[in-house]
């Protein structure tokens, strides 16, 4: 029985105190604070844990520094707070970068104005990074050469923090955390109905996979739907102060553009002067984003949307040639859900861009249903001991908080893993040349979990070869997906388990080798069928992949 399976079986047979519709960050963190504390929590997502909105993010944790624009100090205050606790929680997922915004004679902001913005941000964080600095045009040059400087007046250096692997792989880890603290959790479900009668929901949910339909129970329920959290209380005839509207942004993931000497974010103000920025992934660049309104949360890249975005990095960067659509590796899409009061128009009269990007939280006592609204990736941590407040003023009792239901593990479980890591001599079991140490790399991704992977590569070194050869992911750490990760359909793993399809073309993908391994790791028998899904069908898997698979057609 899979891990989903058993899961499946709690939702069948178990009442919680909290059922959680919506598998995103918000989710994600809810039900991770809310397990931490001693309730019975159970959260499901009608696609998998972070397919939506979570999956499309810059992957920065950072302040808000553009933010200073709009003068909304006390937002900005409240992320660099948040932002300075995940660091801290965080010190090996969340690293700490600089952000270099060249600035020239069409920004909006001169370099020494923009330094004194800077200064205050740094401020306004409590100190919490590296102090900014003004760079004059000599140090740009200098410190990163692939800026075009031709134009430039100047810029700044200020500090934020990223993810070093991807955003969807960190909102998995408090679906996975609250699964270690005793959490029911399933994606590909969806709920169909829920009643209240008694104190009490009855939802109906269906299995999206199979289509088997069947009823679990909960005290309370947290709408945590993110840009579908509108369509979610209309299903229920609940109204709300608050409501959603969207915007959409884009990110396009290309070859690396920047040193790798200078691990940094460029940031720089496009034709619009909106700030847009080139951000380091490993051997690849992500640019981006952009800021458009829309009436639906189902968006898609459109060739208007990247030419405007090649257009403006070829204007501000000294590339060896210019870019076309031909490098783009892959596109990054999804919508912002921005909270507005339901009584305050369209805003269809504002500048999109200076709507908030802060959360709310709205509870119906009456109905035992808590709503959250918008809210920002670097905001995680408030947004869960939020919710947890709310619910247990619902009535649903809980633990004191100790603040213990995120982080990665106390220092010493670290030293102790790199001791054994060490001894094994791990990082000697590379054959290529990576961007990091495997420990390092190890570590970061599982946790305490990686522990057992070590014992696996001593047990059997083939265990330590990579799956296949520019995806940077070994054979142990497939199966340890296929036991813990809740791996539903290959793009879950493909996509937000694992950054592969971010970093790897299709053409390539579709013509390596060790596909159809992966693939019989995560889903034994029903490899082809998986497969097929993520091809567009059993047809088109490609002949390099038949061939591994031993299906008729191959070659």
């Amino acid at each position: 029985m899979t891990l989903r399976d058993r899961h499946l079986e709690r939702l069948r047979t178990e009442a919680f105190d909290t059922l959680i519709i919506g598998g995103g960050i918000n989710g994600a963190v809810a039900a991770a604070s809310l397990a931490g504390r001693g309730a019975q929590v159970a959260i499901v997502d009608r696609g998998d844990f972070a397919h939506f909105t979570s999956q499309a993010s810059s992957n920065l944790v950072w302040g808000g520094f553009k933010y200073l624009e709009n003068y909304e100090l006390p937002l900005v205050w409240k992320l660099c707070r948040s932002r300075n606790q995940l660091m801290k929680a965080y010190p090996d997922n969340i690293k700490q970068i600089g952000f270099y915004a060249t600035l020239d004679e069409t920004s909006p902001y001169t370099p020494w104005f923009a330094g004194l913005g800077s200064l205050a941000y740094w401020i306004i964080g409590m100190f919490g990074t590296r102090r900014p600095r003004v760079l004059s045009t000599e140090h740009i040059e200098r410190e990163e050469p692939a800026i075009d400087t031709s134009n430039a007046l100047g810029g700044i250096e200020y500090y934020d923090g990223i993810l070093v692997d991807n955003d969807a792989r960190f909102v998995f880890s408090f679906i996975r955390g609250a699964i270690d603290a005793g959490a029911a959790a399933a994606n590909y479900v969806e709920m169909v109905s829920a009643e209240r009668a008694g104190g009490q929901w009855t939802v109906t949910l269906r299995d999206v996979d199979t289509g088997e339909t069947f009823i679990t129970t909960a005290r309370t329920i947290v709408n945590a739907a993110g840009p579908f959290v509108d369509q979610v209380n209309q299903q229920w005839g609940l109204t709300t102060d608050h409501r959603i509207v969207y915007s959409k942004g884009i990110h396009l993931v290309v070859p690396r553009l920047t040193t790798t000497e200078h691990h940094k974010v460029l940031a720089f103000f496009d034709d619009s002067q909106r700030l847009f920025y080139v951000i380091p992934m490993g051997r690849r660049s992500v640019i981006g984003t952009t800021d458009t309104r829309v009436d639906t949360p189902f968006t898609e890249v459109t060739i208007d949307d990247i030419d405007f975005l090649l257009a403006q990095i070829n204007a501000r960067m000294d590339l060896p040639a210019p870019l076309t659509r031909a490098d783009v590796i892959a596109e990054r899409c999804g919508v912002r859900p921005l909270v507005v009061r339901r009584r305050s128009g369209d805003h269809s009269d504002v500048d999109w861009t200076k709507l908030s990007r802060k959360h709310a939280i709205e509870s119906d006592r009456s109905r035992g249903v808590l709503t959250v609204f918008g809210g920002k990736l670097t905001d995680c941590i408030n947004v869960g001991e939020e919710v947890a407040a709310e619910i247990e003023s619902l009535g649903v009792p809980l633990e004191p908080d100790l603040h213990n239901w995120y982080g990665e593990p106390a220092a010493a479980t670290r030293d102790e893993f790199y001791r054994q890591a060490r001894l094994m001599q791990l990082d000697r079991y590379r054959t290529k040349a990576d961007t990091e140490p495997l420990t390092d790399r190890l570590w970061r991704r599982y946790g305490r979990r990686a522990f057992a992977m070590l014992e696996a590569i001593r047990e059997d070194p083939r265990m330590a070869e990579d799956i296949w050869g520019s995806a940077d992911y070994l054979r142990v750490e497939l199966h340890a997906a296929a036991r813990t990760e809740m791996v539903t359909r290959l793009e879950d793993f493909m996509r937000r388990r694992s950054k592969i399809d971010l970093v790897v073309h299709d053409d390539a993908i579709r013509k390596s080798t060790g596909l159809a391994e992966v693939a019989e790791i995560l889903f034994g028998t029903d490899a082809e069928r998986r497969l097929g899904e993520y091809f567009g069908g059993v047809d088109e898997i490609p002949p390099a992949v038949r061939a591994e698979l031993g299906l008729a057609g191959a070659g």
